[in-house]
Parts: C-alpha cells; structure tokens; sequence
C-alpha cells in the first residue's frame, strides 16, 4: 500500500515540473515575436488619447465677447440666407394657416473665430457651440409655432472656416398663420398665395444686413412635394424693408409659394350631388297633378337635401363675411328646387278651385218655365237684321219710338264691348287655369333656366 502511494506521488510531481517547463517556453516565444515585431501581436495606438487642441482654444472663444455682432459699431454685418423646403405638410382653410418643414442657412463672416490652418479646410461643431458665439436672431413673423427638431440630437450644425466665415445651418417645422391671408370669393375654384416672412428680432438695418445669398436660386425645393388639395404653381423669394415706429427699419425676407385647388374633389362632393337633386326635382313636372303625397314627398326630399349639401360645406369653411363661388352654385340650386315645389302648390291651388266651381255649377238649380206663354211680343230695333226677324215666327211686333230704340242700340253696344273684354280676360287666364299647361311650360323654362346659369357660372369662374 505504501509503494502505491509512493509511486503515485512521485509521478504527480513529474507531471508538475513537465507543465512548468512548457509554459516557460510558451511566455518565452511571445516575448520574442512581440519583440520582433510579429503583426499577430502588435498592439494599435489609440489615437483618441493623443493630445488634441481643444475648440475653445482653436476658436480663441473666451478671448472675445460674443454677445455683441461682429464688427460692433461698424458698417451692418450681411448675413447671407438660404432655404431648402423639405415638405409642404398641410393647409387649413378653417385656421388659414399652412405648415412647412424646411432647411434654414446662414452665412456671415466673424473674424473673431477665424483660425491658422495650413491645408485651409474648415471644422465642424453641432449645437453645443451655438452657446458660446454670435448666431443671428432670426425669427419667423407672424409664426404661431416653431420648434427645432432634436431627434436624436439637435439638427443644428456649424461650420468655421479659417478666414472667419460661418455657416450656420438648423431645421424647423414651421406653422404660419396671418402670413396666407386666404380670399375665399372665388372657393372652390380659386389660387392662394402665402407667405413666409424671416426678419431680425433685435438688429436693424444698420446692425445686420439679411439678404438671399444667391438670388431666387437661395430657395430650393423637392420636386416630390404635393397635396391632396392644392397644385403648388411656384416658389419664390422676395425682400423688402419692414418699418416699425418704436424701433426703425428692418429688412425683411419673404418666401412666396402659389396654390391652386383641385377642383374634380368639389365637383364629385358638392356640384355633382346639388345638380342631381336639381335635375330630380324636375321629375315633379312629369307626375300627375292629383298624386299630392308623390310630388310632394319629392319635393321636401330635394330642399332638405339641398339644405344638407348647403350645411356640409360650410361647416368645413371659415365663418367669412362675403359671398363665395360654391355658395352662389347652391343657393342658386335650392332656389331651382324650391320654385318645383312651389309650382306644385300653386298647381294644386288651382286645382282645388277649378274643383269647387265646377261643383258649385253642377248643385246650382235649373230656372222654371212652366208659367211663360206661348205668345210673347217682342221689341224690336234697327239692331236686329231681316234674317233675325223672320226668325221670330209667332211673336208680334209692338211699335217702338225712335227714343227708345236709341236707348236699346247703346245697350246693345255696352254689353258687346263687356262681352268682348270678358273674352280676352278669360283668354289670358286660361293658361293659368289650364294645370296641364302650367306643368308643360315648366318642363321646358325649369331645364333651360338652369342651363344658362351654368354656362354663365362656369364662363365667369373658370
């Protein structure tokens, strides 16, 4: 037992020294291949831990008071601008204001910041140095909101070249309001010009000059921008001095851009259906006169139709104090399907009285002649002709005096201009009376009157 013990010892301890051999040889063999240089091995400098120049010190920022403008007290500092609209995002004629996303840039030169480079390239910060230099206070007037994007980060960037130019180049999306002043008058068939104004809050013309730096060329777009209502016709830039009495002259810059609304979407919502209903109102004129609960169910349909049309399309419109195209079109319309049913009333009035005369005359008794004689004398004038007389067989003829035929003759007369009158009266109110009549014109005047204010309409408006 002891010699097993003994022999299992003794070759644990030779397997120890074996091992302890072989890692020596293994450090040994990477210490020369890392002294010979061995690329397996050869450890990477970090460049991230050699020195560097810090901004501060390169921009000589705490050197100067950057609260105050370039060339204080000096000529005015032109400050260079160019825009790149990224997307027209909305118009809403309810608040008459529009959204812009859009890329705003500045160029000055501040000779504070400018630097010694030997290869002449410029550096690049983002918005932590924005703090610590001059940047020109531009705002946007007549904004309601502003925000610059800050997703990851803030989308600000500046770039300084060593002559002291800057670019300054930051993102906003934009809502303008008072800027689109809209003119409904010619809604839906109208063009809208907005506005988006950038001016200087605190400097005047004579601290800072803003002007666009390359002409109309300053203000790009993307050609994929579009909305669903309106074709955008152009853009353009403008500038211009804006003057206020508590503080001086400002320059001002405008960015310009024409709408023109898509009308197929009105026409499929409001004009098509208000003419339809004009059109069926007109099917009353083709229904017999007696169907009172037809025509007149017809007709309520088309007005409150109308009315809810009417409704429908104002309630998406500001509440303004003139006239527009599209209310011209439907007032016109209901008007059309409101005299249909008043065609119809009126008919059924005329109705209703040529019924009760006609009863009237049926009831009304027939005069008695059972006590007239057979033998009568008749007077007899000058007014009566020979074939009148010899007619007259069984009636005997009784003198008359020349005073009294003269009397009879100008009765006669009377009553033959009565009669006459009475004819052309009843000839002029027998289309009146006549429904059939009433019905058969308004077939035709209902259809041509609404034709030629179509074309009138769309001559004007188009």
């Amino acid at each position: 037992m002891t010699v097993i013990f003994v022999t299992a010892s003794v070759f644990l301890l030779l397997c120890a020294s074996v091992c302890g051999k072989m890692k020596h040889n293994l450090r040994r063999t990477s210490v020369q291949h890392h002294k010979h240089g061995t690329p397996l091995f050869k450890k990477m400098l970090d460049q991230t831990k050699t020195h560097q120049v810090k901004s501060d010190h390169l921009l000589r920022v705490d050197d100067h008071d950057f609260t105050m403008r370039p060339a204080f007290a000096g000529p005015a500092v032109p400050v260079g601008v160019d825009v790149q609209v990224e997307s027209l995002d909305s118009i809403s004629e309810v608040d008459m204001d529009f959204t812009m996303t859009l890329y705003l840039r500045h160029y000055w030169k501040d000779e504070r910041l400018s630097f010694p480079s030997k290869t002449n390239k410029s550096m690049t910060f983002d918005g932590r140095l924005v703090k610590k230099i001059w940047v020109p206070d531009v705002f946007f007037v007549h904004s309601k909101r502003s925000f610059i994007h800050d997703t990851t980060t803030e989308n600000i960037m500046i770039r300084v070249y060593p002559d002291g130019h800057v670019l300054y180049s930051l993102s906003f999306r934009v809502t303008v309001t008072s800027a689109c002043n809209m003119d409904f008058s010619r809604f839906p068939l109208d063009t809208q010009t907005c506005t988006l104004e950038l001016e200087s809050y605190a400097y005047t013309d004579e601290d800072l000059m803003l002007y666009w730096k390359s002409g109309d060329e300053s203000l790009s777009t993307d050609d994929k921008i579009s909305l669903s209502q309106f074709l955008i016709q152009k853009f353009h830039t403008t500038s211009r001095l804006a003057f206020y009495s508590s503080t001086g002259w400002y320059n001002r810059l405008y960015i310009n851009f024409s709408l023109r609304r898509h009308i197929f979407f009105f026409l499929l919502q409001t004009y098509f259906p208000a003419t339809l209903m004009v059109m069926l109102s007109w099917v009353s004129f083709w229904i017999d006169r007696r169907a009172v609960p037809a025509r007149v169910s017809l007709g309520i349909t088309t007005v409150l139709t109308m009315s809810t049309i009417i409704t429908g399309v104002n309630a998406s419109m500001p509440r303004v104090s003139y006239i527009k195209a599209v209310d011209i079109y439907l007032w016109v319309s209901f008007v059309f399907v409101f005299l249909s049913v008043l065609e119809y009333a009126v008919i059924n009035y005329l109705t209703t009285v040529h019924d009760g005369t006609d009863r009237k005359s049926k009831e009304k008794p027939l005069p008695c002649t059972c006590d007239i004689s057979h033998s009568r004398t008749m007077v007899l004038d000058e007014a009566y002709s020979k074939p009148d007389t010899n007619g007259l067989a069984g009636y005997t003829q009784a003198p008359v005096s020349s005073e009294e035929a003269a009397d009879k003759q100008d009765h006669v007369s009377l009553v033959n201009e009565a009669t006459g009158a009475k004819k052309k009266t009843l000839r002029g109110f027998r289309i009146i009376q006549n429904t059939h009549a009433i019905d058969a014109y308004s077939r035709m005047i209902f259809p041509g009157a609404f034709i030629f204010f179509n074309l009138i309409y769309w001559c004007v408006y188009c």
